[in-house]
């Protein structure tokens, strides 16, 4: 699987690909990780479009995050649900155009200025470019008054709290893809942002160090910092 990756090779922060990486390891399904940077379109120039995760099982070629899972969901039945059944599939559609729409779009301004001091000098201009094109404004701009901003973030995130008072994941007593959806996110930020999102006593922050510790903690032990 192509995964964005920094500078250091290490450091893989697409919040996209840590939904696949995710749903891999809940289907036990090992995988090569292949560092990936914004300008190298034309070594996934076969998959006929730019953008990661792009994977590759056999002969086929899959991208784009939730065609990818339905894939996997579609093609290893025998292996443990990231949807459970027709039901689950359907109403985690909702969560995957939330998590695109709402919850990235909600952090990104927060963690934006800190994704530039990460990314290969290659990418450091295509980045600034085109965030920049995206948000109106520069990327110091972006960023000024995340502070004041965050308040407004973790206010947005009360639904998952309500959710949270009665079970441990959107999947209930076992993760799903619902959950790898919105974990992204937040290992998107982790991986490459100090700035606090959560606040330790948030019902949100302990969810997601329930996610960090699964599969062997896979996302705990990834590049990145301890907020």
């Amino acid at each position: 699987m192509f995964d964005l990756a920094g500078a250091d090779p290490a450091r893989r922060f697409s919040p996209y690909c840590w939904r696949i990486k995710m749903a891999l390891a809940h289907k036990g399904l090992e995988v090569e990780t292949i560092p990936w940077r914004f300008t190298d379109k034309d070594v996934i120039g076969f998959s006929h479009q730019g953008r990661v995760p792009v994977l590759l099982d056999g002969e086929r070629v899959v991208w784009d995050s939730w065609t990818i899972a339905n894939y996997l969901e579609d093609t290893y039945p025998e292996r443990p649900s990231l949807f459970g059944g027709a039901g689950g599939r359907a109403a985690i559609r909702f969560i995957n155009g939330w998590g695109d729409a709402g919850l990235h779009r909600a952090m990104f301004r927060l963690v934006l200025i800190d994704i530039l001091h990460h990314v290969h000098e290659k990418d450091r201009a295509y980045f600034r470019e085109s965030r920049e094109k995206q948000v109106g404004m520069t990327l110091e701009e972006a960023s000024a008054d995340r502070d004041a901003r965050v308040h407004v973030f973790r206010a947005s995130l009360d639904p998952i709290r309500i959710m949270l008072r009665t079970q441990p994941f959107y999947g209930g007593a076992a993760p799903n893809y619902g959950d790898y959806i919105a974990f992204g996110a937040f290992q998107w930020a982790r991986c490459v942002s100090p700035f606090r999102l959560l606040e330790e006593n948030d019902p949100v922050h302990a969810w997601r160090e329930r996610l960090l510790d699964l599969h062997d903690g896979l996302a705990r032990r990834a590049l990145g910092y301890p907020v």
